[in-house]
C-alpha cells in the first residue's frame, strides 16, 4: 500500500503486548497505524493522556485518541503516521497504576466505535477481498460512519475524464470530466470539494491518493454538512480505499479495464505495464510525467528511482513506432533499470544500455535518452546526452540553459562512454526532461509547439500555484489540443521539482 507496510493492533492484542513489557513501559501502539503521505495535524488541542479500554456491547474497540471535542473521537492521527496517543477526557481512575480505567461520554464511544470498525473491519476484509468486491465494500464500510452513498471513480489513461466504479449496492453514475466539475475540482487541487445536492443531502469529493499519485475521486453523500472531526476521519478512510484500490490492482484486471475508454494497443498496453507511477514525492523532491497518445503509445517510455540522497532519471525514444519500437523500449528500460540497480555510474549505465540494444537488434535500430541523476541533499544535476533533446531547467517563471553538453550517439550506436555533464540546481527548480515529440508537436497550420512554449507553459503554471504532477497534466491536454488531437509522434515529459517546499499542493490535509 503505497508500497509501505501496513499493521493492524487491537485493543485485545495492544493488551497483551503490555502485559509482556516492563513495568512502567508505555506502548504507543493504538487500534490502527499505517504509513500514508497524509501528514495530518489533530484537529484540537492535546490532552493529558490516560488509558482504557472502551467497550460496546461487550466488544472492544480499541484505543483512540481524544482532545478537547464534544461529540467524537479521532484515530486518523494513527492512520495519518503518528503513533495513536492514549484517551483523554472524562475519566474515573481506580488508582492502580496500569489497570487504572478510562470511560468516555456515549456519543463519544459510539463515534470511536463505528470509525475504528469502520477502518479495522474494512482492512480485514481486505485479506480475502476481491477486487470486483471493493465499491460494495466500501461504501458498506462508510455507511457505519453516517455516509448514505459511496461512489469511486477512477481517471481514465488520459487524465481527462473520471469514470466510476460500479459495485452490488453502489449507486448508478455517469462518468465526469476532470474540467469543470467538483469532482475534478477535488483531483485538480487534491482536495476535498464540499457541495449541498439536494434539501437534506450533502456531498463530499475526496482525491483517492497513492502517495502523491492521483488515482480518483470518491464521492460521500451525507445527511448533512460533516463536522471538521468528521470530515478528518473520512479523509482517513478514503486514504484506506485507495491503497486497497493500487494493492488489488496487482492482481485483477477491473481497475485497468475500467480506466480505458477505448481499446488500447498492444504497444500502448506494453508500454504502460512498463511505467513506474505518474508521480513520486516526498519532502524534498517531486517527480511526475506524463505521454500521449495514451491509447496508442509507441516507443516512447521513461523511469525513475529515488534510493537515500539519489534521485535517477530516465526519458527516452526508441526509433520507429508501434510494437518493435516498444520492444526496443523495453529492452532498453530493462537494461537501465539492472545497472541502475547494480549501482552503476551514468556513463556505465548508459554503456549498459548501449550494448543490450546492439546485441540486440540491427544497427538500423537505436533509442536517443537522456539519463539524470541528482543529488538531493546538494542539488547536484549530473546526466548524459544520447542525441536527445537537452534538459531545460525553469527557475520561477523563467526558462534557465543549463550548461552546454555536447550529446553522444543515441544508444545502440555508440563506441565510446558518453559525456557526463552536470550542473548546481537552486530550490524551487523545475527540471524537464522530454522527447521530440513535446517540442515537435505540429499545429494544423504547421506551428511547432516549440522550446519557448513549453518554457512559457511551465513558468505560468508555476505562477499559478499549480502543482507539478497537474502542470504535467495540463500540458499534455495542451499538447494536443495545439495538434487538434491528432498527434504525428509520440510526446512524453518528466518533470523534476527540487527542494520546492510546495509538497503540501500534493496532500489532501494541509
Amino acid at each position: 500500500m503505497d508500497r509501505r507496510a501496513t499493521t493492524i493492533t487491537s485493543a485485545d492484542e495492544h493488551g497483551r503486548r503490555r502485559q509482556r513489557e516492563e513495568p512502567g513501559a508505555r506502548s504507543t501502539a493504538g487500534v490502527a497505524a499505517f504509513s500514508t503521505r497524509l501528514d495530518a495535524s489533530p484537529p484540537y488541542a492535546d490532552q493529558p493522556p490516560g488509558r482504557s479500554r472502551c467497550r460496546r456491547d461487550d466488544a472492544p474497540c480499541g484505543l483512540v485518541h481524544v482532545g478537547t471535542r464534544s461529540s467524537a473521537v479521532s484515530i486518523s492521527e494513527s492512520l495519518a503516521g503518528r503513533p495513536a496517543l492514549d484517551i483523554a477526557g472524562p475519566r474515573t481512575d481506580t488508582g492502580r497504576g496500569r489497570g487504572a480505567t478510562v470511560c468516555l461520554h456515549e456519543s463519544a464511544r459510539k463515534n470511536a466505535c463505528s470509525v475504528t470498525d469502520s477502518l479495522s473491519s474494512l482492512l480485514r476484509a481486505s485479506h480475502l477481498l476481491a477486487p470486483d468486491d471493493l465499491a460494495a465494500t466500501a461504501a458498506a464500510e462508510a455507511r457505519r460512519m453516517g455516509v448514505r452513498d459511496t461512489v469511486l471513480y477512477l481517471a481514465d489513461y488520459e487524465q481527462a475524464t473520471l469514470l466510476p466504479l460500479p459495485g452490488a449496492g453502489v449507486p448508478e453514475r455517469q462518468e465526469l470530466p476532470i474540467e469543470g466539475t467538483m469532482a475534478g475540482r477535488a483531483f485538480r487541487r487534491v482536495e476535498m470539494v464540499n457541495s449541498t445536492a439536494t434539501q437534506g443531502s450533502h456531498r463530499l469529493w475526496v482525491p483517492l491518493l497513492d502517495g502523491v499519485e492521483r488515482l480518483g475521486v470518491a464521492e460521500l453523500e451525507l445527511p448533512a454538512p460533516p463536522s471538521p472531526d468528521l470530515e478528518h476521519d473520512l479523509r482517513v478512510f478514503v486514504t484506506l480505499v485507495a491503497e486497497l484500490i493500487v494493492v488489488n490492482d496487482a492482481y485483477s484486471d477491473v481497475f485497468s479495464r475500467l480506466r480505458r475508454r477505448k481499446t488500447l494497443s498492444l504497444a500502448a498496453e506494453m508500454q504502460w505495464e512498463l511505467l513506474p507511477p505518474l508521480s513520486f514525492g516526498t519532502e524534498r523532491l517531486v517527480i511526475t510525467g506524463g505521454l500521449e497518445p495514451a491509447y496508442d503509445i509507441g516507443g516512447d517510455s521513461f523511469d525513475y528511482a529515488v534510493n537515500g540522497s539519489t534521485a535517477d532519471l530516465l526519458v527516452i525514444d526508441a526509433v520507429g513506432h508501434g510494437l518493435p519500437a516498444t520492444v526496443l523500449a523495453s529492452v532498453a528500460v530493462g537494461a537501465y533499470r539492472h545497472a541502475r540497480r547494480n549501482a552503476l555510474d551514468l556513463p556505465d549505465i548508459a554503456a549498459e544500455i548501449n550494448t543490450a540494444i546492439a546485441g540486440q537488434f540491427t544497427g538500423s535500430q537505436f533509442a536517443t535518452a537522456v539519463l539524470a541523476r541528482l543529488d538531493i541533499d546538494t542539488g547536484r544535476l549530473r546526466w548524459v546526452n544520447a542525441g536527445h533533446p537537452a534538459p531545460l531547467i525553469v527557475r520561477g517563471t523563467s526558462l534557465v540553459q543549463p550548461p552546454h553538453c555536447p550529446p553522444s550517439r543515441p544508444l545502440g550506436l555508440q563506441e565510446t562512454k558518453p559525456t557526463c555533464c552536470e550542473t548546481r540546481l537552486e530550490p524551487g527548480d523545475r527540471v524537464l526532461l522530454y522527447t521530440d515529440g513535446v517540442i515537435e508537436a505540429r499545429s494544423p497550420d504547421g506551428e511547432f509547439f516549440g522550446e519557448q512554449r513549453l518554457a512559457d507553459f511551465i513558468s505560468a503554471a508555476v505562477a499559478a500555484g499549480d502543482s507539478a504532477p497537474e502542470t504535467v497534466r495540463r500540458l499534455m491536454r495542451h499538447i494536443l489540443t495545439h495538434q487538434a488531437d491528432q498527434l504525428q509522434d509520440d510526446a512524453s515529459i518528466v518533470v523534476l521539482e527540487w527542494l520546492t517546499g510546495d509538497e503540501a499542493q500534493l496532500q489532501l490535509e494541509r
